[in-house]
């Protein structure tokens, strides 16, 4: 785990010098990050969604900085009218390392610890981050998609695309703001091929993303429910207060499926 931590944090902050200077040391570098080891970051479930995870302080303010910095230098957002990017296969190092410390920390939360037979599930959907068929497949991900959201601009309802196997990360940087649930109908979930519990299609389950936090969605909560982000006025309302919005970042991933 200690050598994935530091290729995921020389990833991110760059190699280290040989120099003894202490502001260099990778050791310093390691507890001034405060990557997943030396923090214990907290799931909560979505009770109303199974599948639907949330962790709230996946990144630290200085890892999101570093990771937008890395973001910015690939150069896909040079242009005002380009505020998407997507890249399929082989992903940058950045993409690559944030599957590593997904995974990570699935398996090294505490909420793991206090309920270990919960990682691998064992058929039962409720109480499980992620299936170990989804955790432990190579690569965990290996489609990447990247959006830069202006204030007002949001993503409309949708499930994503059955070319891609279940199991979806999605990271938030930036604003916050409400991520919007809503059951499928019964006709959508025949579509899919899959069974739906019945929810009246008015049902919105609000979940409050934070800068930093990490989504994951399997099973229901990746088939059945589709998911959307007003940031229209009068739509991003949380415990009475309408959330200030501002420029945000949304890095999704995914696996496609075999072609068989």
């Amino acid at each position: 785990m200690e050598e994935k931590q530091k290729t995921l944090l020389e990833a991110v902050f760059g190699e280290s010098s040989d120099s003894e200077d202490s502001d260099h040391h990778p050791q310093n570098r390691l507890e001034d990050s405060s990557i997943h080891s030396e923090k214990n970051p907290s799931w909560e479930p979505i009770s109303e969604i199974n599948g639907l995870w949330l962790c709230r302080d996946f990144l630290s303010p200085q890892e999101q900085s570093s990771l937008l910095s890395a973001i910015e230098k690939e150069g896909w957002f040079s242009e005002a009218s380009h505020n998407q990017a997507m890249r399929f296969g082989n992903l940058p190092e950045w993409a690559t390392e944030l599957s590593h410390s997904i995974r990570e920390v699935v398996l090294f939360s505490d909420y793991v610890s206090e309920h270990m037979d919960s990682v691998t599930c064992d058929g039962d959907e409720k109480g499980c981050l992620l299936p170990s068929e989804i955790l432990w497949r190579e690569p965990l991900f290996d489609q990447l998609i990247l959006n830069v959201y202006q204030p007002g601009e949001g993503i409309c309802p949708h499930v994503d695309l059955m070319r891609f196997e279940d199991g979806i990360a999605i990271i938030s940087l930036e604003s916050s703001c409400i991520m919007h649930f809503t059951h499928v109908d019964d006709t959508e979930a025949c579509d899919s091929g899959r069974e739906g519990r019945n929810y009246s299609p008015m049902t919105k389950i609000p979940v409050y993303l934070t800068p930093g936090s990490l989504v994951l969605m399997s099973g229901e909560a990746r088939y059945f429910w589709k998911h959307e982000i007003n940031r229209k006025p009068g739509f991003q309302i949380w415990e009475g207060q309408e959330i200030d919005q501002k420029s945000r970042t949304s890095i999704t991933l995914r696996k496609l499926c075999k072609i068989e």
